[in-house]
């Protein structure tokens, strides 16, 4: 989820689905009960936000198929084709488990191997599998470390620390 004020997005619309207004939309892995909770997300136009309430939401194999209330036609869904859907961060804060973290949470904590700094999170990604952080070195090389508990041992949000446990050949 990437931030954006106080907006946080948590999918695309890929493209439209049938010719009454529905859309594809794309979306990050397991979050299918955090998408068919959602009543309301944003659609960013210009500088503001715009409100859409869904109406129903069903999810595919590849992708989730969501209908808008008031978009009822092909014309319609086409003007947001490609762009970003939000929610408020608070509504994405309220869904977090308790080992999960938003993006900008963790861009910039400094990472510990014991009592040794070995770097810093320059930003986090995923390889379908799990999260990835990217940690740029002391030597400024990025490495990207699986966000998983055996590598990742605790990750300290107030403090700005993340302590790893510094596998063999993990970080370059």
């Amino acid at each position: 989820m990437m931030k954006n004020n106080s907006f946080i997005s948590v999918g695309k619309i890929l493209n439209f689905h049938g010719v009454q207004g529905e859309a594809k939309l794309g979306y990050s892995k397991n979050r299918e009960d955090f998408l068919a909770e959602l009543r309301e997300v944003y659609i960013q136009d210009g500088n503001d936000y715009k409100s859409l309430e869904i109406l129903r939401l069903r999810f595919t194999p590849k992708c989730a198929i969501v209908k808008f209330k008031g978009i009822d036609s092909l014309n319609d869904i086409l003007e947001y084709k490609n762009k970003l859907i939000f929610v408020k961060e608070e509504t994405a804060r309220e869904h977090l488990q308790e080992d999960e973290y938003l993006i900008d949470e963790l861009v910039g904590l400094d990472v510990y191997d014991g009592d040794k700094k070995v770097g810093v999170v320059v930003g986090v990604s995923n390889n379908g599998a799990s999260d990835l952080l990217s940690v740029k070195t002391e030597g400024k090389n990025v490495s990207l470390v699986p966000f998983v508990k055996a590598i990742v041992l605790s990750v300290d949000i107030n403090n700005r620390r993340i302590q790893i446990n510094n596998i063999e050949g993990l970080l370059s």
